[in-house]
């Protein structure tokens, strides 16, 4: 790997062999934290006003987005009005605790910034719901060993993401409106089943308010235990959604290997037509052991979901833009 030859040749440059495993391993986070806080105090006092404003100009992690904050807003105002009222909102931190990308959803620790006082820039907000949602399906467990009772939250949140897309329109940095939804197995899927229908219905219904009720949405579903064929919990969520929704177009879709390993199983995609007339998926989601592994408790169960707001509003801002004006009041 790249990184592993550089670190060798830093560490070769240096003449500390293992230099990278002793600060890894032996020194405790705290003492890590204050080493690393004087390096940078240091470096920092060497820059120039000429410097900052050189490397604001060309770090893709501090250039502002190019997208109109009234834009922005006017979807996040559509999006909480479409929420279900069992949907509590929530105002995430900047941070979120180190490891809770890797350590929850198993991903690289190099997609994320990890900063010197432990924490790291949140990249996906989802994680840092699963993670709220922990804690008050453990509150309710300490109350009633075998509570039933879900917890469903949701964040609009600006992610930050250190990754090089090989897409030329994918940014570092992005807002994204994401639902979190846990509770207690209680049999045939059903936990699944009810919060597939919650967040598959919040993002026919804000895209339809933010865009038009005229916009063409498809629901794509994938069951990776049952490729092939239509599983019964997918035959049982398009009937529910297509009861409530009758003109979205649902669909199996074999083909989807992105998320295998991410997602328990069953996920799902939500595809809009954009005003050029093609379909472009806007909304990803699915089931997930994330409460499971965080509770040490195998009945636990969670769905997640995402839609990238800089997206939508950059599809569907000037339909919106016509169809209603944003007020602060």
């Amino acid at each position: 790997m790249a990184t592993s030859k550089i670190i060798e040749r830093i560490e070769r440059d240096l003449g500390v062999a293992g230099l990278a495993d002793m600060l890894a391993e032996r020194i405790s986070p705290a003492d890590l934290q204050s080493l690393l806080l004087e390096v940078y105090r240091q470096q920092a006092a060497q820059r120039t006003p000429a410097r900052v404003l050189a490397d604001h100009e060309t770090n893709r992690f501090t250039r502002p987005s190019g997208l109109s904050p009234q834009t922005l807003l006017t979807w996040e105002k559509t999006a909480f009005s479409a929420l279900a009222p069992d949907f509590e909102a929530l105002n995430l931190a900047p941070v979120a605790t180190l490891g809770t990308v890797s350590a929850v959803a198993l991903s690289d620790q190099n997609r994320v910034m990890s900063t010197i006082y432990n924490t790291e820039v949140v990249s996906d907000s989802t994680n840092v719901l699963a993670l709220e949602c922990a804690l008050r399906r453990r509150d309710l467990l300490r109350e009633n060993a075998k509570s039933t009772t879900p917890v469903h939250l949701a964040a609009s949140h600006r992610l930050l993401r250190t990754q090089r897309y090989g897409n030329s329109n994918s940014i570092a940095h992005f807002n994204a409106y994401a639902l979190c939804s846990a509770g207690r197995d209680t049999g045939n899927l059903k936990f699944e089943l009810d919060a597939f229908v919650e967040h598959i219905g919040f993002y026919i219904r804000s895209l339809r308010d933010y865009a038009g009720a005229e916009i063409e949405l498809r629901l794509a579903v994938t069951d990776f235990r049952a490729l092939g064929s239509r599983s019964t919990f997918i035959e049982q969520l398009f009937a529910r959604i297509q009861e409530q929704y009758e003109d979205v177009v649902c669909m199996v879709d074999d083909e989807r290997t992105s998320g295998r390993d991410y997602y328990a199983d069953v996920c799902f995609h939500v595809y809009a037509a954009a005003p050029s007339g093609d379909f472009m998926e806007l909304a990803d989601g699915g089931a997930v052991d994330w409460t499971q592994k965080l509770l040490s408790n195998a009945k636990e169960r969670c769905v997640i979901s995402g839609i990238g707001s800089e997206r939508v509003c950059s599809e569907f801002g000037a339909q919106s833009q016509n169809l209603k004006s944003f007020s602060f009041k």
